[in-house]
């Protein structure tokens, strides 16, 4: 079996015309990012099969859902697709557990992939069991409705902004939960999303989507390494990194971790040496210099070569780093470029001030 999601949509908006066409992986989390109003939601109702496209074509993991030109179309309720909104929606009248488990209930027994216990065990919702809905807050409510949707034994999970109507502090609550949903299941996840943040925490693949068209896509890691695309231009912008914990510093609460570029030393971690981890290292956070530096408080500092460079915003670039293979960016000024007359192949130092944790 192909395993791999086969799409090609074209849809009438008001605005504009959603036509887009991609092959994503068939397991993962593959992310659909762009600006509000891109057509994103309208992209993932086409793969729900909740839109009536001009054209259609939607394979899943080697099954046909939809073809326009063969006049098949699988209604929705026959494709076997969990969907989390923007707000979780949950039947008001009843419990938590029973929420969950509703339809659960009315999927066969050699259908049933999740268990009730495993859900509840991977969404921290055990406390929450006996609750009705009007009892919990806005992350609660994700989760579980999260949760129901995984018990519904989804052949494909639609997440369309599942953190938009969520405060900061919520936001914070519900995504160590995502990345563990991320990690735990084998059901295919599209995520619709506008944030960097949660793009970089939950996926692994990602489509960029403007005004309707797939305007690039591929691996995440080589995504945001790519300063032509528009999400290098925000504050956000920055590498991915996979890296391995090496050892840990307990007079000072440090770790060293090492990867393909080298090595680094960050704020503890609390994983044992040999864990495989991912860091995010932003381009806000690197600066350049031609000669190693002398005595300095920034701890990280690694040899670089000038890969390509790029001008965003006003008297701003982004200058793509290959750091030992690996690609890292850094944001600098057009004037602090032509001061250290950098171009492609230039051999320079990039002191790494901030190293963030991912998983």
């Amino acid at each position: 079996m192909n395993a791999n999601i086969h799409l090609h949509f074209s849809l009438a908006l008001s605005g504009f015309d959603l036509d887009v066409a991609a092959e994503i992986p068939g397991q993962g989390v593959t992310a659909l990012f762009g600006r509000s109003g891109s057509g994103k939601t309208s992209l993932l109702r086409c793969i729900a099969g909740l839109e009536r496209p001009t054209h259609a074509y939607l394979r899943i993991n080697g099954v046909l859902w939809h073809d326009s030109v063969q006049h098949l179309f699988v209604p929705p309720q026959q494709r076997g697709i969990g969907y989390v909104f923007q707000e979780g929606v949950l039947f008001p009248h009843l419990r938590v557990r029973d929420n969950l488990l509703y339809g659960f209930r009315r999927t066969p027994g050699a259908e049933q992939v999740e268990s009730l216990q495993r859900v509840v065990d991977l969404l921290g919702l055990q406390t929450l069991l006996q609750r009705y809905p009007v009892q919990l807050s806005g992350g609660e409510k994700q989760r579980v409705a999260i949760g129901r949707a995984l018990l519904n034994n989804p052949r494909l999970l639609l997440m369309d902004e599942p953190m938009a109507s969520l405060d900061r502090s919520h936001k914070k609550e519900i995504i160590p939960y995502l990345e563990c949903l991320h990690r735990s299941t084998s059901i295919p996840i599209i995520y619709v999303t506008h944030d960097p943040d949660e793009l970089i925490r939950v996926s692994d693949y990602l489509l960029l989507i403007e005004a309707g068209r797939l305007i690039a896509q591929g691996p995440l890691e080589q995504m945001l390494a790519r300063i032509d695309l528009p999400i290098a231009r925000g504050d956000d912008a920055g590498a991915l990194v996979s890296a391995t914990v090496l050892e840990h510093d307990e007079q000072f609460h440090l770790s060293r971790v090492g990867f393909a570029g080298g090595e680094l030393t960050v704020s503890a971690i609390d994983q044992p040496p040999g864990s495989e981890i991912r860091i995010r290292i932003q381009a806000k956070d690197v600066s350049l210099a031609l000669e190693a530096p002398g005595p300095t408080s920034i701890m990280n500092i690694l040899p670089a070569r000038v890969v390509e460079m790029q001008a965003h915003g006003r008297g701003r670039m982004v200058v793509r780093l290959d750091v030992g293979g690996v690609p890292v960016l850094a944001r600098i000024t057009q004037k602090s470029q032509q001061r250290l007359a950098l171009h492609p192949g230039s051999q320079v130092y990039a002191q790494i001030k901030s190293v963030a944790l991912l998983t």
